[in-house]
């Protein structure tokens, strides 16, 4: 199993978790796990993804959740997991 880690976090607006999820859906990523908060009108999530069975090149996907984020105003991150695992080591 191949894994990615994204991030979301920006200003709270309604439908983030959805055209976030509806991406990922449309191109056969799986979402093994996923968590968010609103702390004072911030939205931050955090989904650890199955890309497996990914449609299109993960290249692609990474570029195409930044255009996303930026059309709804929030900043979204996808690293795959052995590097974020590698960045985040104590």
């Amino acid at each position: 199993m191949k894994k990615a880690i994204i991030t979301v976090v920006g200003k709270d607006t309604v439908g983030i978790i959805a055209r976030v999820c509806t991406y990922l859906a449309e191109n056969k990523v799986n979402i093994l796990d996923i968590s968010q908060t609103i702390v004072q009108d911030y939205f931050n999530m955090m989904m650890i993804v199955d890309i497996s069975n990914m449609t299109g090149q993960y290249g692609d996907m990474v570029n195409d959740l930044e255009k996303l984020g930026q059309e709804i105003g929030v900043s979204v991150k996808c690293q795959k997991e052995e590097i974020f695992d590698q960045m985040h080591r104590i």
